[in-house]
C-alpha cells in the first residue's frame, strides 16, 4: 500500500478475535452442520431443543401465511358469526360464501392458531384467542390496515436502502412531519388510531395515579379516544385535547357526540409553535415514537416548557427491548416506522436521557399490567427526588 492511499473494504484489518467470539465462531458452525442437526434431533437430552428450534424457524418462514389466515377471517367476519354460537361447517361455508373444502381449509387453519376451535360432529366454535378479537374491534381494524404495510415491505431491502420510494404508510399518515392537512386527510390514521386506543388507556390508566392533577392534557391526542377513557373515571378532572387543527377539529366532533364538549376541551396548533401552558399533567400516549429524534426532542422540550414547577409528564408507548417481547418493539414498530418514514422505537433508558437533555428532574418507569402493548415513564419537572419502591424504578436527572 502506497502512502497516502485509502484501503478498500477488503484491505480493513479486522481485529483479534476475542475468545467470546472464537467459541461463538465454533457454536455457529456446529449449529448450522446438518449433521449436527441431525443428532440433536434425536439425541434425548437435545431433542426438545432442537424441536422447538424448528418450528420457531419453521414460523418465522410461515408467519405471513399466518397473518393472512387471520386477515381472511377478519374480512368473512368469522369472529362475529361464531361469538353467536358453534355452527356446523357445512352452515359456515353458507355463511361465509365459500365453497365447503376451502371452508375447511381456512377453519383448520384457524384452528391451529387457536382462533377457533374444532368440536364433534364437524362443528366450529371460537377459541380463545378469536374471542379476544371480538372484545377488540381495534385488532381488527389494525389487520385490515397491515394490507398497507406489505406492500409497503415487499422489497425489504430497497425500504432498508432508501430506494422503495414514496410508501403507502406515508400516504396514509399525511401529517408526518408535521404537514398540514385537511380533516379528510388525517380521517382514516386517526379513526383507526382511536380504534386501538382502548387496548392501551386502560392500561395507563391503570398504572398511573391522577388524583393530585389539576388540570390534564393530552398532546397528540387524534380524535379523543383516551380523554374519553380518562373522563369516565375522574369525573371532575378538567382536560384539554391538542392536536394539529384538522384532527383537533374531528374529536371535537366525536366528542360532541359522546356529551363531552363541556368536558374537554379541544385545542390545535403544532408543537414545533409551542404548547399551552395550562396543565399541570400532560400525557403523550404513542407520540414519541412516531418522530425522529430531533423532532422527538423538541416535542419533550415543549412539554417541559408548558409545564409548571412539579408538573408531570406521562409518556406511554410501546418501547425497544421490552423483555420477552422483544420482536414488538425492534421488528414490528422497527419496520412499521421505517416504512411510515418518520419515527423509531426507542429503549426506556434512551427516552430517559432525552427527558434529562430536556430539563425534566426525575422519571421512573411505572409497571403496566402489558408491557408488550405498551410500557410508561412518568416524568417530573422542578423535582430534586423521588422515592423508590418495589413498584417503579426511579432515575435521578437532576
Amino acid at each position: 500500500m502506497t502512502a497516502g492511499s485509502v484501503p478498500g473494504p477488503g484491505a480493513a484489518l479486522a481485529a483479534p478475535a476475542s475468545l467470546r467470539d472464537r467459541w461463538l465462531g465454533w457454536r455457529n458452525r456446529l449449529v448450522a452442520s446438518p449433521r449436527f442437526q441431525r443428532w440433536a434431533a434425536g439425541f434425548p437430552l437435545t431433542q426438545g431443543i432442537a424441536r422447538k428450534n424448528t418450528r420457531a424457524l419453521f414460523d418465522l418462514c410461515a408467519g405471513f401465511v399466518y397473518a393472512q389466515v387471520l386477515t381472511a377471517c377478519v374480512r368473512l367476519d368469522l369472529f362475529r358469526i361464531l361469538s353467536e354460537g358453534p355452527l356446523t361447517l357445512d352452515a359456515l361455508a353458507r355463511r361465509l360464501d365459500l365453497p365447503v373444502e376451502n371452508a375447511r381449509c381456512l377453519l383448520r387453519a384457524a384452528a391451529s392458531l387457536n382462533l377457533v376451535q374444532a368440536l364433534p360432529e364437524d362443528r366450529f366454535g371460537l377459541a380463545d384467542l378469536g374471542a379476544a378479537l371480538t372484545g377488540n374491534p381495534g385488532i381488527a381494524a389494525m389487520v385490515e390496515h397491515h394490507a398497507l404495510l406489505y406492500a409497503d415491505l415487499a422489497d425489504p431491502v430497497a425500504l432498508l436502502r432508501g430506494q422503495a420510494g414514496p410508501t403507502r404508510l406515508a400516504g396514509y399518515w399525511p401529517y408526518a412531519g408535521g404537514v398540514s392537512a385537511d380533516a379528510a386527510a388525517v380521517a382514516p390514521y386517526g379513526g383507526l388510531m382511536g380504534a386501538s386506543q382502548a387496548l392501551i388507556a386502560d392500561d395507563v390508566l391503570d398504572a398511573v395515579d391522577l388524583s393530585g392533577s389539576r388540570h390534564l392534557m393530552d398532546v397528540g391526542g387524534g380524535e379523543g379516544a383516551f380523554l374519553q377513557a380518562v373522563a369516565a373515571r375522574h369525573k371532575t378532572l378538567p382536560l384539554t385535547l391538542f392536536d394539529l387543527p384538522a384532527v383537533a377539529g374531528r374529536a371535537a366532533e366525536r366528542l360532541a357526540q359522546a356529551g363531552l364538549s363541556e368536558r374537554i376541551a379541544c385545542r390545535g396548533g403544532s408543537f414545533h409553535d409551542g404548547l399551552p401552558a395550562s396543565a399541570d399533567t400532560i400525557t403523550l400516549i404513542r407520540i414519541v415514537h412516531d418522530h425522529d429524534d430531533g423532532p422527538a426532542q423538541a416535542l419533550l422540550a415543549a412539554a417541559h416548557a408548558a409545564l409548571p414547577p412539579g408538573g408531570t409528564l406521562i409518556l406511554a408507548e410501546p418501547m425497544a427491548g421490552t423483555p420477552g417481547a422483544e420482536p414488538v418493539g425492534d421488528a414490528y414498530f422497527g419496520f412499521y416506522l421505517l416504512a411510515m418514514g418518520s419515527g423509531r422505537p426507542r429503549r426506556s433508558e434512551e427516552l430517559r436521557a432525552m427527558l434529562r437533555t430536556v430539563g425534566f428532574a426525575t422519571a421512573y418507569e411505572q409497571k403496566t399490567r402489558r408491557p408488550l402493548l405498551t410500557r410508561l415513564i412518568v416524568a417530573q419537572k422542578d423535582v430534586r427526588w423521588c422515592k423508590n419502591d418495589l413498584t417503579q424504578h426511579c432515575v435521578y436527572l437532576g
